[in-house]
């Protein structure tokens, strides 16, 4: 990818992929985006867990009632999770470190999607992020914040189209100001 403008607009939310397997270099580079990422006072509060067990992907799919069974599809998943006692905007912290890794998924040609854990639950009232901590033997303290599917694109998505901006929600120097 040329330019940021480009690689913004054609990354698009991807829910179907091949089985072809990401290389040890990609996802090292996706790894390198998430620990590059941002974060207040720079206090890295942050974690991965990367999975690409076929069992456990398929056993992540059932973290939530709806929207997680495309990473049963996905050759690769990345869990993000923080720890709170590590910084007050772990949230933030950790949106943010999903995003770099989506963003690098796209700059390799890979497609991504972000599949909502924290506060999110099971058909049956249980946590998503209760769910993934006792799958994945993750610390108490730690907090689960978002899982990323990552492979090889199974679809093809048109690109952002910019006719459908929504300038009007965008405001000058003051809520409603021109």
């Amino acid at each position: 990818m040329d330019k940021f403008s480009e690689l913004i607009k054609t990354r698009r939310s991807m829910r179907k992929f091949t089985e072809e397997e990401l290389t040890q270099e990609q996802v090292e580079l996706l790894l390198r985006a998430a620990l590059m990422a941002p974060s207040s006072k720079r206090s890295n509060p942050w974690q991965f867990i990367v999975v690409d067990d076929k069992e456990t992907l398929e056993k992540l799919a059932q973290c939530k009632e709806a929207g997680a069974g495309l990473i049963a599809g996905a050759p690769l998943a990345i869990v993000v999770l923080a720890d709170p006692a590590v910084s007050d905007v772990w949230i933030e912290d950790a949106s943010v470190a999903t995003l770099m890794i989506q963003l690098q998924a796209e700059d390799l040609g890979l497609g991504s999607c972000w599949v909502q854990v924290r506060e999110r639950f099971t058909a049956d009232g249980i946590s998503a992020g209760e769910v993934v901590r006792e799958l994945l033997d993750i610390p108490l303290q730690m907090q689960v914040l978002s899982i990323v599917a990552v492979g090889h694109k199974g679809m093809e998505r048109k690109p952002f189209d910019e006719e459908h901006l929504q300038w009007e929600k965008v405001h000058i120097n003051k809520f409603g100001g021109q």
